[in-house]
C-alpha cells in the first residue's frame, strides 16, 4: 500500500480529520490533503510526524524482505482457497 493511502487509512480509522492531524504536527490541513492525495513530495520529516501522530512507525525494510513482511499484515493477499472449517 502506498504511503498517503495508509496514512489516509489510518488518519480516517482514528476519526481525525485533516485539519486535526495538522494542527497536531504543525502543517496546515491543504498541506495535509496533499500529501494524502500524493500532490506533493513531502519531507521525510513531515511523514515520520504524520505516522507518529497515528500511532504508526515509517520503516525502511530491505526489498527482500518484503513477502515476508506483507505476509504479517493486513497487506498479505487472501488465500485462492479455505478449508471448510476455517473461519
Amino acid at each position: 500500500m502506498p504511503i498517503p493511502t495508509a496514512l489516509r487509512n489510518a488518519r480516517l480509522s482514528k476519526g481525525m480529520t485533516q485539519k486535526e492531524l495538522g494542527q497536531r504536527i504543525g502543517l496546515p490541513q491543504s498541506h495535509v490533503s496533499k500529501i494524502e492525495s500524493g500532490g506533493v513530495d513531502p519531507q521525510l520529516s513531515s511523514l515520520i510526524e504524520m505516522a507518529r501522530a497515528l500511532e504508526m512507525e515509517l520503516v525502511l525494510v530491505p526489498r527482500k524482505d518484503l513477502p515476508a513482511i506483507a505476509a504479517l499484515t493486513d497487506d498479505a493477499p487472501a488465500p485462492a482457497y479455505r478449508l471448510e472449517d476455517e473461519a
